[in-house]
């Protein structure tokens, strides 16, 4: 992943633990007050956040314990589309010109010219 991709995932992991995480536990602690756990609406939609929280907290460290963090800056890339790369791609029907950037699966985001490495895009025919 690029040196921004680590960066925003360490800020998520960071507001994760920070603040959701112990907003979700006095969510909980306030639901238990409501009486009856059984029928407990707010109580169970708590522990269901309170799971996808600690489910993307457990997520986001073992991709940054795995990853292998590349400064595209530092990389002799010239003439050549690999990770990191920005490229430009003309569509010749509508001369209309869009420019993505490389990156990796977790900072992807085709709105931002942002494209994965590891998703196909495109269907083929």
């Amino acid at each position: 992943m690029t040196i921004n991709g680590s960066k925003l995932l360490r800020e998520e992991l960071k507001t994760l633990k920070s603040k959701d995480r112990p907003e979700i536990i006095q969510a909980i602690a306030t639901a238990r007050g409501f009486g009856d756990l059984k029928e407990n609406a707010e109580y169970h939609a708590a522990k269901e956040k309170q799971s996808f929280i600690e489910g993307r907290i457990k997520d986001i460290e073992s991709k940054l314990s795995n990853a292998e963090i590349i400064d595209i800056t530092e990389l002799n890339i010239s003439n050549k589309v690999v990770f990191g790369s920005t490229v430009k791609i003309l569509n010749i029907e509508s001369e209309k010109q869009v420019k993505y950037k490389l990156v990796g699966e977790d900072e992807s985001d085709i709105d931002k010219g942002l494209l994965s490495i590891k998703h196909q895009y495109l269907k083929q025919s």
